[in-house]
Order: C-alpha cells, then structure tokens, then sequence
C-alpha cells in the first residue's frame, strides 16, 4: 500500500458538497477561456483541458492569451488542471524522439503556472509487447526527470492508471493493471507526483475497483476519474448507468478511505458528464455516503 500524509487539492472550505467536487473533462474543441465561463455558468468547480490540438495548442498561449486565461479563471474561481496525452510515448526511448517527450512534457510543466493549472495528469507510455521490460524502464526514467523538473517549478503530477488494450493487440498501455501502476510508485516520494485513480480502467482487470481501492492510499490520489463501462471489457467510456460499474460501491470505498480532492467525469458528451453529476450524487447518497 502506498502511504503518506500530503493533504490532496479541495476547494478549500471545511465542508464541500460531493456535487461541488465532480468536475468535467472539457471537450478538447473548447478553447480554456471559454470553458471556463461555461464551468462558471453551470457552477462546476473544476476542469481538466488537453494542450495539443489547435484549439489549445501549448504554444499558442502568448502573453495576451495566458493573461486572459487567468484573468477569467480568477474572477469565477475554478479549479483547472492539463491533461497529457496518451497518445505521446512517454516510454519512448529512440534517439531524438525520446528528447521530443521530454520536452513535451516540459510544455505542460513551463505553462502550469502562467495558466493558473492546479495539476498536470501524466501517463507512464506503453509498451509493443515484446519491449515491455525496456520500455517501463525508459519511462520510469523519464517521468523521474519530470517530477525533479516538477519539483522545481512547485507543479503537481498525477499518474494515471491507463486502460487495458486486447490481449492480441500489439500495443498496450502500461500501468494499466495494480502491478504495473505500482511499479512507479517509487516516485510518490517526491512531493510533485501523486495519482490519478480512473474507476473505468481499474473496472476492466481483474483486480476492479475494489482492488484497487484496497491498494491506495487516498490522500496520495490528486483525482478520481470516472466513466462506465462493462467489467472485465474493453475501453469505453459510457455515461454513469449505462455500463455495470457499481458507483454507490466505489463511492463508498472511495470516500470511505477519506479521499478528499475531485472527481473528473470523462464521457459522452459535454452535456452528459454535466448531467450526469446529480446521478453520481444520488447513487452516492443511496448507498450511504454523505454527499452535503
């Protein structure tokens, strides 16, 4: 089990209302500033944004812009965090594409503080089933690199736990499963990593949620993503009911361990991970759980 005492991000007041955590993985076609007056709108507390489409480009963000950026994030009061993409391989290890990554992952680290971010969700790579040992290692060596950069620069990370692929399939995510996300638990004694548990993923092996929720330490996990699917299947992201994930259990085991950051709804459409908020609460209130 992972141990440790670092109080994790909540809004700051004594008591948070359980709908007030539940945030939203903003559509990567929305630009932050508007994304924001739309979270305020709808009084949602936290966003999570993707920096590499042309929408919100890590390299579009010039003076004008980030100071927009903080300027409407400050005046409504939202939580915002990066969100790195999977699709980068941050087990890459092939001469100049390897340096690429990390300076890919240095963006996300150089704008946090301009932009106001709160944390960054980084992924451990994958794999091509015969180079699983090598790339583990190249990945375990880099994100160790970011977290020293991290640290320096007062920027939180959050390791996600990935989705399984098919077992026939060549690539496959790596940390997807509670033995391979432990093995980079190492870097959680640095005060600059922490992690992001996603219920659907640990859904999907055999370990499940509970599994999973056994093996944390909660007050080392920044954030709890969430979306439904079917256990033991493939990734998809359903909204809440949809699939067989049972969230008044995971809510129990979550809460129950005392976590207190937010959570990320990451499915369907902009409108369902908003609606689908008041069901979250209402099966967490079903199954005992405080939620005012």
């Amino acid at each position: 089990m992972v141990s440790g005492s670092d109080e994790v991000f909540t809004t700051g007041e004594t008591t948070v209302k359980l709908r007030d955590r539940i945030g939203i993985d903003v559509n990567r076609n929305i630009r932050i500033e508007e994304g924001v007056e739309w979270a305020a709108k709808n009084s949602v507390k936290f966003l999570d944004f993707q920096l590499d489409n042309e929408t919100n480009a890590v390299t579009s963000f010039d003076a004008k812009r980030v100071s927009a950026v903080r300027s409407v994030r400050e005046k409504h009061d939202i939580h915002i965090g990066l969100h790195t993409s999977s699709a980068v391989n941050v087990a890459e290890y092939a001469p100049h594409a390897s340096a690429g990554v990390d300076e890919y992952l240095k963006s996300y680290v150089d704008i946090y503080s301009k932009l106001g971010a709160e944390w960054i969700v980084v992924h451990a790579g994958y794999h091509f089933t015969k180079d699983k040992e090598t790339r583990m290692k190249a990945g375990l060596e880099r994100l160790k690199r970011i977290a020293d950069y991290a640290e320096k620069n007062n920027v939180r990370l959050l390791l996600e736990n990935l989705n399984k692929e098919p077992k026939d399939a060549e690539v496959h995510y790596l940390a997807h499963t509670l033995e391979e996300w432990r093995y980079y638990w190492g870097l959680l004694a640095s005060p600059a990593v922490r992690l992001s548990f996603t219920v659907n993923h640990a859904h999907l092996v055999p370990e499940g949620v509970s599994g999973f929720s056994d093996a944390l330490d909660f007050s080392l996990v920044g954030e709890v993503r969430l979306a439904d699917c079917y256990r033991n299947g493939h990734e998809v992201h359903l909204k809440p009911g949809a699939g067989d994930l049972d969230f008044g259990d995971m809510f129990r085991r979550v809460e129950g361990k005392g976590f207190k950051g937010h959570y990320t709804n990451a499915f369907g459409s902009l409108e369902d991970r908003l609606s689908a908020r008041d069901y979250l609460v209402d099966t967490a209130r079903n199954a005992g759980v405080k939620v005012d």
